[in-house]
């Protein structure tokens, strides 16, 4: 369904999973092993998996905190996109990667939700993406004392908002790791 001719393909990113953006996130072990499952099952039906890591002033390049959880492995052949802004088209090659592989939609997982992973699902949506959140992949830090929702509140609230986002052409998702499939004209 998606407004990008010719790229009936579909991909599968790994947002800002480092160690400085999850530790302590609501439900860390369960949205890793979750993203683990999706990476093993892109990677045996030959789905470009693509990787994101930020940096910022408390995500260094190269810092302990900027690294990739041990738990999530990326293959060499897979492609790494750095950014420096919520949004991983941004300023990044990220485009080109999905244009040539033939990608039109996206299943996109990863950290934070409030923040680089709204960003972009946002992002590739007004770009012509179909995009499909998986709602147990995701996770954020707890920020109430900012006067933020809980965590649990505000991944609920994106899975909510997300599963009901279309416009012409394209449609957003929200589906959980067990029902994300790679082959449907909207992933899930």
């Amino acid at each position: 369904m998606t407004t990008l001719p010719n790229r009936p393909n579909t991909a599968l990113l790994v947002v800002d999973v480092q160690k400085g953006a999850v530790d302590g996130s609501h439900n860390r072990d369960s949205m890793i092993a979750n993203i683990n499952t999706l990476v093993g099952k892109a990677r045996a039906e030959d789905v470009p998996v693509i990787w994101v890591q930020h940096s910022d002033d408390q995500l260094k390049r190269d810092s302990e905190a900027w690294q990739y959880v041990p738990e999530l492995v990326r293959s060499p052949s897979e492609p790494l996109v750095h950014k420096v802004y919520g949004d991983s088209f941004e300023a990044t090659e990220l485009e080109e990667l999905l244009s040539e592989r033939g990608v039109g939609r996206l299943v996109v997982t990863g950290a934070q939700t409030d923040a680089c992973i709204r960003d972009t699902l946002h992002g590739a949506f007004v770009r012509g993406y179909d995009v499909t959140l998986v709602g147990d992949a995701h996770t954020t830090e707890d920020l109430t004392e900012y006067g933020a929702p809980t965590p649990e509140l505000v991944v609920a609230h994106t899975n909510l908002y997300w599963d009901w986002q279309s416009a012409p052409g394209r449609r957003g998702k929200t589906v959980d790791t067990a029902k994300v499939t790679f082959t449907t004209d909207v992933a899930g």
